[in-house]
């Protein structure tokens, strides 16, 4: 019998590792994106979102090549804050050059954000808050996907980070209500223990982005934590 991958670390060791042995490309979206099957060395095939650098469609607004970092890490904080809602993602050589490799989330056909915004509002408000201190261009309707077990993933992240606000976002339904105490104190937690208490993490944040990417992410949870709010809509 095929092993499973079950735990987070045996899938972040297949995505690293893995050998990929199939490539699709998806037809949606401006930059280049494929689906991928990776053998885990027993027999399975993990499927995965490969979004190679090469592959990316120049901005004017974000630095070319730099997309597939921000998948990076912006999975990399969500592990942080323990919001696990973005699918395991790596950066590792590909069929066509370095990107980053992201678990394929198996989900509900036409399950997204619409769909799911009342029934699952709790999951939802803590996509809305990170999409604030990750400062998101992109979070489409499309992009909050429901899984086979009720979980909501939030998928496409490389449009984040930018030290210019440029929140774009399907997700309203919270705007101008208190963000939970919970919620308030996570952030409030990483903001007085980064970069010491994550030092491992501060690092590779070092590589991904640049420190004016960095300051700015600092500056946008502080000003939420101590707006204690969501932003009034414009």
């Amino acid at each position: 019998m095929a092993a499973r991958v079950n735990t987070k670390q045996e899938i972040l060791e297949v995505l690293t590792a893995g050998e990929i042995v199939s490539a699709i490309l998806t037809p949606k979206g401006s930059n280049y994106t494929f689906l991928v099957g990776i053998d885990d060395g027993h027999g399975r095939t993990t499927k995965a979102i490969y979004k190679p650098q090469k592959g990316e469609a120049p901005l004017w607004d974000f630095e070319h090549g730099t997309l597939f970092k921000r998948e990076y890490a912006s999975y990399l904080l969500s592990q942080i804050l323990g919001w696990d809602f973005i699918p395991e993602t790596v950066i590792r050589e590909g069929p066509y050059g370095i990107g980053s490799v992201q678990l394929y989330i198996t989900h509900e056909e036409g399950s997204f954000y619409q769909s799911v915004r009342t029934s699952h509002s709790e999951q939802l408000l803590i996509i809305a808050v990170f999409d604030i201190i990750a400062n998101n261009a992109d979070r489409k309707d499309s992009h909050c996907i429901k899984d086979n077990d009720g979980k909501i993933w939030g998928i496409d992240q490389g449009l984040t980070f930018n030290n210019n606000l440029k929140l774009r976002t399907a997700i309203w339904d919270f705007w101008g209500q208190p963000i939970p105490k919970e919620v308030l104190r996570t952030l409030r937690s990483f903001e007085k223990r980064y970069p010491d208490r994550f030092r491992d993490t501060a690092e590779e944040f070092a590589k991904l982005l640049t420190p004016i990417e960095i300051e700015a992410l600092f500056q946008r949870i502080n000003w939420l934590t101590t707006l204690g709010r969501f932003p009034e809509v414009a």
